[in-house]
């Protein structure tokens, strides 16, 4: 078991929430400390391992016991933080009269629940994995289901050569239109 120099609860807490505090308790840290986040929301592992890489700090890893997520991350440099943000959205109301793919990176069971029709799955987990199954020369809409996720896929794709890439914001928790439910 690695040992942490502070543990962070944040279990039952959904995605941005677990980022949100994980952001304000590795502020509490030394560099090279290390901070332990315990979440129950299964897209925190990638939520965190994209956030840590955006701002220095080093994602050591997730180790889970009885439905818990253990996340280990060290805090890197004292520098100030500063988190980049994607620079390309769209707003939410758009998308549907775009061409292009919109791509959902919201967790499988989230996506089962309702998303956009036609809108392709892949977790945010699995993005790096998968990402051969896109296009480059199609437009992407990123959607997640509040817009923090999605902004991480997006930069994880725009650094990986895709050009044609948009944050579609805020996310689905405030889409309006039609449903398709897979359950």
């Amino acid at each position: 078991m690695i040992q942490a120099n502070k543990q962070l609860d944040a279990k039952g807490l959904a995605c941005p929430m677990p980022v949100v505090k994980t952001k304000k308790a590795i502020n509490d840290l030394e560099e090279g400390q290390v901070l332990e986040v315990q979440a129950t929301d299964r897209g925190s592992k990638a939520d965190l391992a994209a956030w840590s890489s955006t701002v220095g700090h080093q994602y050591l890893g997730t180790a889970e016991r009885d439905d818990v997520l253990y996340h280990y991350i060290r805090k890197g440099s004292n520098e100030p933080e500063v988190e980049k943000t994607f620079e390309h959205t769209v707003p939410l109301e758009k998308v549907e009269s775009r061409d292009g793919l919109i791509l959902d990176v919201r967790e499988a069971a989230e996506y089962a629940f309702g998303h956009i029709e036609g809108a392709k799955s892949i977790p945010m987990g699995e993005l790096e994995s998968r990402i051969a199954e896109l296009d480059k020369e199609q437009e992407i809409y990123v959607i997640c289901r509040t817009g923090k996720r999605s902004d991480l896929a997006a930069q994880l794709l725009g650094n990986n050569g895709f050009t044609k890439v948009y944050n579609v914001l805020p996310g689905m928790n405030e889409w309006n239109g039609n449903l398709t439910k897979e359950i």
